[in-house]
């Protein structure tokens, strides 16, 4: 593999996870126009639930592309279509089960958030339209995931943006035209992810000839098989949780040391976000690669694939520091106006230029993995950077304030990098096997 097709890989999958943040941006920017400021907090709480549990269970898309890789990389169609039957299923039951304990999800979820009895009403009208796309979005996910592991990372762009398209022009017509405010939104979005779906569902079937009379239930449910498929996700869902825990737990802080450092943090760490979707771009990349080197049991391309992941995530990570310490500045005027903010943003920015080469190996290794799906090392990596986190979190702060926040951020972004340098050794002699094709 050349560094041109890699980069035609890597740049329409860091283009893809950047249509995420935007999206949200313009759901809140629209209702937020129309409307006053309950219905966008409304708006906001509602997203925010959907975007913790989803979060939860992106693995579907990061384990079906591993799987799907290797399938395409063993040149064997029926490994192909368990790839995408197999998380397809589970995606079902999930998105089903959130449909049915639609109830206490969203009282427990409003319970923990604590807003106003006005924002309360508001977030669940958004919440009990929106929970009946789950399957929906769930199973976009898996969809994502397979065009992602078979290489067609363009289409996955291209299916990514046509859904938010739609849900955008949905968004104005609802809201601006038939005056539906916080529902508008919703309606928009469920459609957005039904259809999604359903358009995702008819590219795999006209671009792939996979035939479901070749489909047996016998072989889609071999216990190894799907207990693999099931430690993947189980292990990446561990990853996720621990991630959540510590985001949380540094906006908490955050919040104790006072509404202008709070708003600081917000700022920083949707910058930071960005960032990472950039990395997460390359990880992907790097997913097919090792996954198609696994699958075909090809050192070469496996040595080639760690090669480019390094070569080009340094570029990335250096290009990356160096741009936001030139234009922080320009960056934080794009999230406020209020001067203090930025000025206490300033304060704490030093830290943001560190992130990429803290962080950096943690995120591109973290696609090495997942392409050759051996989450277990991912999972341990997240628990060991999260109780290195803790005791940082727990130690630092009453002595540096918002400085030993940041540490400790830095400090779990680290713990990260390192285990999972740590354990790219054994990860080769784990999935490839003597007698390797050159």
């Amino acid at each position: 593999m050349r560094h041109k097709e890699y980069l035609s890989l890597a740049i329409p999958l860091m283009l893809s996870t950047m249509t995420t943040p935007i999206l949200g941006a313009v759901d809140t920017a629209v209702v937020g126009h129309v409307s006053g400021a309950t219905y966008i907090g409304a708006v906001a709480i509602g997203s925010l639930i959907f975007s913790t549990i989803y979060w939860l269970f992106g693995f579907l898309r990061v384990s079906t592309s591993g799987f799907s890789a290797q399938a395409v990389g063993k040149g064997a169609k029926e490994e192909l279509l368990h790839a995408l039957t197999r998380p397809i299923f589970l995606a079902l039951l999930v998105g089903v089960s959130f449909i049915l304990l639609q109830w206490p999800i969203g009282k427990i979820a409003l319970m923990v958030i604590k807003p106003s009895q006005e924002i309360q009403k508001l977030a669940l009208n958004y919440f009990y339209i929106r929970i009946w796309g789950a399957p929906f979005a769930l199973i976009t996910y898996v969809i994502l995931g397979f065009l992602i592991g078979t290489g067609r990372v363009k289409v996955s762009l291209f299916l990514q943006i046509g859904m938010n398209v739609l849900n955008i022009v949905l968004d104005f017509l609802f809201v601006q035209g038939f005056g539906w405010a916080v529902k508008g939104v919703a309606f928009a979005t469920l459609i957005a992810e039904v259809a999604g779906a359903g358009v995702g569902m008819i590219i795999i079937a006209q671009t792939f000839n996979l035939s479901l009379k070749k489909w047996s239930f016998v072989s889609a449910a071999d216990f190894s098989s799907f207990k693999k498929m099931l430690e993947v996700n189980r292990d990446l869902f561990i990853r996720t949780f621990c991630l959540i825990v510590m985001y949380n737990m540094f906006t908490a802080k955050g919040a104790d040391f006072g509404t202008e450092i709070l708003a600081a943090n917000a700022i920083l760490l949707q910058i930071q976000f960005i960032m990472a979707y950039c990395l997460d771009g390359f990880a992907n990349a790097t997913s097919i690669v090792v996954g198609r080197a696994v699958g075909s049991n090809n050192e070469s391309l496996y040595n080639k694939g760690l090669s480019l992941t390094t070569y080009w995530g340094l570029i990335v990570v250096c290009f990356l520091s160096l741009g936001y310490f030139f234009m922080d500045s320009a960056l934080f005027s794009l999230f406020t106006n209020d001067m203090s903010t930025i000025e206490v943003a300033k304060e704490y920015s030093f830290w943001l230029t560190l992130f990429p080469f803290a962080t950096g190996a943690g995120l591109l290794f973290y696609g090495v993995f997942t392409g050759a799906t051996r989450a277990k090392p991912i999972r341990n990596s997240t628990i060991f950077a999260l109780f290195f986190f803790l005791t940082a979190y727990f130690l630092l702060p009453p002595f540096y304030g918002n400085h030993g926040l940041w540490i400790a951020f830095l400090v779990f972004n680290t713990g990260r990098s390192l285990f999972l340098i740590a354990s790219l050794p054994k990860l080769k002699k784990q999935v490839l096997t003597k007698g390797m094709s050159v």
